[in-house]
């Protein structure tokens, strides 16, 4: 007959056992608890959404306004001038949401077949931007020796600042236009030169002076010259992300957001 193992023995191999069995009970359970998290967890996005300058302080808003409705979608912003980041969508750069400060540049992707669906976004409208020792009256950017900076002509500000001139007449436009001293990518950069002392004037949207330094001043375009700057905001990529943003930027939340940064609402989209 063999021998009996030592009590001392049996007991080590039962708990030996019984550890390999807690063990791998705890590891099954965990697996368990690590599998339904995962079924619970919002899905993740990322979309990229490139907007005019113009836009900046009110869309980075309305980002942080819809990512906090949207957990589980990231919002990637890109800012430049609507000519720039039209050619860049063009070449290849993977945005799904363009925001305009012009319906040219959204018809431009259209044409290439790049919009899957498009709404108006906003208006906005022109205004002098000055030095603290800049001019007194929209008139006052014919005189000789002014330094003025506009958008260059390719951009939408650039080129609703030159239509509103052409409706002053076209000799006033032409003194005004003998003053330009630069034609910037964009009208932030247009407002910098103001801010930085290195313009007397420029003419940017009236939406820009509420990121405008203290010193800047404003002078207001007669109503007769005006010319409204319309935004367009296109989906470019067929997402649920995407689509939601799209439709978060024209809601009655969205247009809420662009009137608080000096834009004009056209209508929530329902």
């Amino acid at each position: 007959m063999a021998a009996r193992p030592p009590d001392d023995a049996l007991s080590s191999r039962r708990d030996a056992v019984s550890l390999r069995v807690v063990a791998a009970g705890a590891l099954a359970v965990a697996a368990l608890g690590l599998g339904a998290c995962g079924d619970g967890e919002e899905p993740s996005e990322t979309i990229t959404v490139f907007a005019a300058a113009s836009l900046t302080e009110a869309f980075d808003e309305l980002a942080a306004a819809f990512e906090e409705e949207h957990p589980g979608i990231t919002v990637r912003l890109s800012f430049a001038g609507s000519a720039t980041l039209r050619t860049q969508i063009l070449e290849g750069a993977p945005a799904a949401v363009f925001a305009s400060a012009s319906p040219d540049e959204v018809a431009a992707l259209e044409a290439a077949g790049l919009v899957v669906e498009e709404r108006a976004l906003a208006r906005n409208t022109l205004v002098v931007a000055t030095g603290e020792d800049g001019i007194a009256a929209f008139e006052d950017l014919a005189e000789p020796g002014l330094r003025l900076v506009l958008a260059a002509e390719d951009v939408p500000a650039g080129r609703y600042a030159r239509e509103s001139l052409a409706l002053a007449g076209s000799d006033f436009a032409g003194r005004v236009l003998a003053n330009v001293r630069s034609n910037e990518a964009n009208v932030r950069a247009t407002l910098a030169k103001v801010e930085l002392g290195e313009a007397d004037a420029a003419i940017v949207y009236s939406s820009d002076l509420r990121a405008a330094d203290e010193g800047v001043g404003a002078i207001a375009i007669p109503e007769r010259y005006q010319v409204a700057a319309e935004y367009r905001i296109a989906l470019l990529a067929e997402s649920d992300g995407a689509r939601a943003f799209l439709a978060f930027a024209t809601s009655p939340e969205g247009m809420a957001t662009l009137a608080r940064h000096g834009f004009t609402a056209v209508g929530a989209t329902p």
